[in-house]
C-alpha cells in the first residue's frame, strides 16, 4: 500500500499502463491486420465508385449515340422539308405569268420559309436542350451518389 500526500485514502493493487515486451508483437499483428483491413475497404469503396463511374459514362456514350440519330434524323427532315418547298415555289414560279405575280409569289414563298425555319429552330433547340440533359443525367445520378456517400461516411 501506499500513501498519495495530502490524501487519507490508500491505493490498492492499482495498474500501472508499463510496456509489455511480450504483448508487443501481438499489438503491432492486430495494428497491422487493422490498417490492412482498412486498406481493403477503402480500395474496395474505390474500385466500387470507379465502377459506378465508368457505368455512368457509359450510359451517358449510348444516350448520346441515340439523340445524335434522333438530332440528325430531324436535320433531315428539315431539310427535305425545306428542299420540297424549294422545288414546288419553282414549279410555281414557272408558271408565272408577270411580274408582279412573281414578286407576290416570291415574298409569299419567303415568309412561309421564315416562317417554317424558325419552328424548326425551335423544333431543334427542344431537342438539343432534351438531348443534353438525358446525356449528362447519368453522370449527374452517379455525381450525386457519389457526393451522398461522402456525406454519409
Amino acid at each position: 500500500m501506499s500513501k498519495i500526500p495530502g490524501k487519507t485514502e490508500t491505493i490498492e493493487n492499482a495498474e500501472s499502463a508499463t510496456f509489455e515486451p511480450s504483448k508487443a508483437p501481438e499489438q503491432v499483428r492486430a495494428l497491422a491486420e487493422q490498417g490492412v483491413e482498412q486498406a481493403k475497404e477503402a480500395f474496395s469503396k474505390l474500385q466500387s465508385d470507379a465502377e459506378t463511374t465508368q457505368k455512368a459514362f457509359v450510359s451517358s456514350f449510348e444516350v448520346a449515340k441515340t439523340t445524335r440519330n434522333e438530332v440528325s434524323l430531324k436535320t433531315i427532315a428539315a431539310l427535305r422539308a425545306n428542299a420540297e418547298a424549294g422545288f414546288k415555289h419553282l414549279e410555281a414560279l414557272v408558271a408565272v405569268k408577270s411580274p408582279s405575280e412573281f414578286i407576290e409569289l416570291q415574298a409569299a414563298f419567303v415568309n412561309k420559309q421564315i416562317d417554317a425555319s424558325i419552328e424548326q429552330a425551335k423544333t431543334l433547340q427542344a431537342e438539343m436542350l432534351r438531348a443534353s440533359e438525358d446525356v449528362s443525367r447519368p453522370i449527374k445520378d452517379a455525381w450525386e451518389k457519389a457526393l451522398n456517400g461522402f456525406k454519409a461516411a
